[in-house]
């Protein structure tokens, strides 16, 4: 048993970076090997559904939303709240979300909380089944609302032994299928998750995308009056869409940016064809090395102007690519509502939101670009700045309300560069 402890001990401890080196010793804990397998019984006569991953573990559930069948990487979320901002972030393209936090759904859906029309996520895993919404802003059921986005869920499953298993082994992939009549092919579903490439080298900008330029103006939401029209812009933004949570373009409109929308392969001279006063770096889904396949070559070429820049999440990882560090995976990523971020400048802590399986290699900063933020989860970069330039990015989303309003000065640090620019 001490032994056991042992290996447990060092599975469980921090590791910079999300890097895991105890594989090893996670598989021969026969307590977390039990964790691991939870589920892989035969079917229950009641199960609807099913979360099954390439390593053949096997979840049975209850189904509830649409009728269907995914497969995607299977990560975990540790928000308590947000779930229907979480499910239509753009950046969730390609994953199976966890929800850690067991219940949810209980406050329903509505029109406003919504970061983009269509969800680019693959389907949802929660503890307890859906109950009717409790909350006076609620539009539909959460299951209504699943329905009509076609995406599949599974409730009444282990959700802690889910996480345990992608927080020492890494995220896997998986497939899940919701099937009314419990008819469910597990072998077939497991197959399916083995050929699933991964998220690693994949590009899924082009997918969330905008498919043309187009002008945002709508301002930040207010309890009583809703989304505002914002105040009158200043300052002209050109926003290049990796997949932009709405929330981000309400923040610049809101801090005084006429923003206009460009798709991810826009190049540098389409880009400079509006007379931006600055340029913005969107968050978004995918491997930030295949995104920078086109995405790197503009913003080096913007980067030559001299405009100022800002990055958030996916737009961070290719400014950094494009100012010539590397990225990597992340063996768990940073997914949830209360990482603690250290703003190396002023000393402050910020309580973040953050949403990313990709990170940028401090080793690789090149010389005259500094550090400015730093997770104290595991040490990872979650900010830079070029010196002596109007260029600066972080890897958490200050647009998210997590603090609530820890994180929205860089809006308006942006908006101060604009005017000296």
């Amino acid at each position: 048993m001490a032994k056991a402890a042992k290996t447990l001990s060092q599975a469980r401890a921090p590791r910079k970076g999300n890097v895991v080196s105890a594989r090893a010793g996670v598989t021969a804990d026969k307590a977390v090997a039990a964790n691991l397998k939870a589920g892989t019984a035969a079917k229950p006569p009641a199960a609807t559904a099913a979360l099954v991953l390439a390593d053949g573990t096997t979840f049975w559930g209850m189904g509830f939303g649409a009728a269907a069948e995914t497969v995607g990487e299977v990560c975990f979320n540790t928000s308590i709240t947000g779930y229907q901002e979480i499910l239509t972030d753009p950046s969730y393209a390609g994953q199976i979300i966890t929800f850690t936090f067991p219940h949810i759904g209980n406050v329903g859906t509505n029109s406003e909380d919504i970061e983009t029309l269509e969800p680019a996520a693959r389907g949802l895993v929660v503890r307890a089944e859906i109950t009717d919404p409790s909350s006076w802003r609620a539009d539909a059921h959460l299951d209504a609302w699943l329905k009509g986005k076609n995406l599949p869920g599974i409730a009444g499953i282990d959700t802690r032994a889910l996480t345990i298993r992608i927080r020492d082994l890494g995220a896997p992939t998986g497939a899940l299928r919701h099937a009314p009549g419990g008819k469910i092919d597990t072998a077939a579903l497991q197959a399916r998750a083995a050929q699933w490439p991964g998220l690693d080298g994949m590009d899924l900008a082009k997918d969330v995308t905008c498919a043309k330029a187009y002008d945002w103006r709508g301002g930040t939401w207010s309890i009583g009056a809703g989304y505002e029209s914002g105040p009158q812009p200043r300052f002209n933004v050109v926003a290049m869409d990796f997949g932009a949570k709405r929330n981000i373009l309400r923040c610049l409109a809101q801090a005084g940016c006429r923003v206009t929308v460009v798709p991810a392969t826009a190049t540098a001279k389409d880009i400079l064809r509006y007379k931006p006063d600055g340029v913005f770096l969107s968050n978004g889904p995918g491997d930030p090395a295949a995104t920078g396949q086109y995405a790197v070559p503009a913003i080096r070429d913007l980067l030559k102007t001299g405009l100022p820049v800002f990055g958030i999440c996916l737009g961070h990882q290719l400014l950094a690519l494009a100012l010539g560090a590397k990225t990597k995976k992340m063996e768990i990523g940073h997914r949830g509502a209360n990482h603690p971020v250290k703003d190396l400048a002023t000393g402050k802590v910020e309580i973040t939101s953050q949403n990313h399986g990709f990170v940028v290699i401090e080793d690789s900063l090149p010389q005259g670009v500094e550090k400015t933020h730093v997770s104290l989860f595991d040490g990872s970069l979650e900010g830079l700045t070029v010196t002596g330039k109007p260029i600066f990015s972080v890897q958490y989303h200050p647009e998210a309300s997590p603090g609530p309003q820890d994180s929205h000065y860089l809006f308006h640090r942006f908006v101060a560069l604009l005017g000296k620019h």
